[in-house]
């Protein structure tokens, strides 16, 4: 008897992010994360204690819902809530992703969001968005790529790894194009990092009502520094496809827990007393990460982000010299500091992600300095 092909997930050094601890951890792209205490006082613990834990329905939570809906100016009915962002979007590529649909995704971006599209053999071709062009869409390339067969178009508002964020006019663009050229496509937004912006700045407009062609998801991990919570959401005016979520939902998760849902309504309810701090100190984060990359601007660079606590940085005295680019990293690790390398995502191999919001400012002041030292050792 033959052994079964177990290689249906391949391994993703991303995992690393979860199962490994280094002492200045400059890779990841959330925010403070959240205690419980941080949004419930002793008289609402007690309240939470009687919760029913029961089924509850595969849409989700009406007030959880509606809660979402205000934040995109869409209505409740238009939100399915899912486990995380991820599984949003694992659902959309299970119904707009198998053999012979054509898929445009951006690259780089999320690995496991390319995994996810690409499960059922689906034709994916990818829309080159790098540093030399500040990961900025070609909206003429994006046109020509389109197809008849194409279902869907998967892009990241603010991209992942860079923060950049796409204007709504071209997203109108991309969307008057579709109608044009692939009728059947869907437009789908990951806005994970959307209302992660910086001090007083008004975070980012959700194109989500613009049109029923729009599958627009996020969740609460980033933004609101509740990745533990695994509560994530998919919004779209169009109602077939959004009976398809709510079915595939009910097919693979059945419902999200009540618990995680009640908990969810209670952040989104504090949401802007909660960003208000945050929002101060993702500021002096991006303000600390321009200052040190001025400092050393003979030998890196890098794209200010428009939201997020992500950003993209180039070692530019790497760029032909693959050996240095290797040291770099080894350097790196002896000194307890950790990146997200740029080949996570698809990226330029000189390129990585540097997160600067997970970390008090003294202790990302401290891990700044350790790459400097690395940076002054290879220059």
């Amino acid at each position: 008897m033959t052994s079964p092909k177990l290689d249906r997930f391949p391994e993703n050094s991303m995992m690393t992010l979860t199962s490994e601890k280094v002492q200045y951890d400059l890779a990841e792209s959330v925010g403070p994360d959240l205690k419980m205490s941080d949004v419930f006082n002793d008289t609402e613990f007690a309240e939470l204690a009687r919760l029913s834990l029961e089924y509850r329905s595969a849409q989700g939570s009406e007030e959880l819902r509606s809660l979402i809906a205000q934040q995109h100016d869409v209505q409740a009915d238009d939100v399915v809530t899912t486990i995380g962002g991820m599984h949003a979007i694992f659902l959309c590529g299970a119904i707009l992703c198998n053999k012979d649909d054509h898929v445009l995704i951006q690259q780089p971006s999320f690995p496991l969001t390319q995994s996810a599209l690409a499960f059922n053999s689906a034709d994916l071709e990818y829309l080159p968005c790098r540093f030399n062009n500040k990961y900025r869409i070609d909206i003429d390339y994006l046109v020509s790529r389109l197809k008849p067969e194409t279902s869907l178009v998967c892009l990241a508002t603010p991209q992942n790894p860079s923060g950049v964020a796409i204007d709504q006019d071209d997203i109108q663009k991309i969307l008057n194009a579709m109608k044009q050229h692939s009728p059947k496509a869907f437009l789908l937004l990951d806005e994970t990092y959307r209302q992660a912006s910086y001090g007083h700045n008004t975070q980012l407009t959700s194109p989500a009502c613009l049109d029923q062609r729009i599958i627009s998801c996020a969740s609460l991990s980033k933004c609101h520094g509740t990745p533990g919570l695994r509560l994530g959401w998919a919004i779209t005016r169009h109602e077939q496809m959004r009976k398809q979520l709510i079915n595939g939902k009910f097919q693979t998760i059945i419902c999200c827990s009540g618990l995680d849902e009640a908990v969810a309504s209670r952040v989104l309810q504090h949401s802007e007393t909660l960003f208000a701090n945050r929002r101060t100190h993702l500021l002096e984060g991006r303000q600390l990460v321009s200052e040190w990359v001025l400092k050393h601007a003979d030998q890196i660079s890098w794209i200010p982000p428009d939201a997020g606590a992500l950003c993209c940085v180039r070692l530019d005295f790497a760029l032909s010299d693959s050996q240095l680019l290797s040291r770099f990293y080894s350097e790196l690790q002896q000194q307890s500091v950790r990146v997200a390398p740029g080949n996570w995502f698809g990226d330029e191999p000189e390129v990585f992600r540097l997160g600067f919001g997970l970390l008090p400012l003294p202790e990302l002041t401290q891990g700044l300095e350790a790459i400097s030292h690395v940076l002054k050792k290879l220059h």
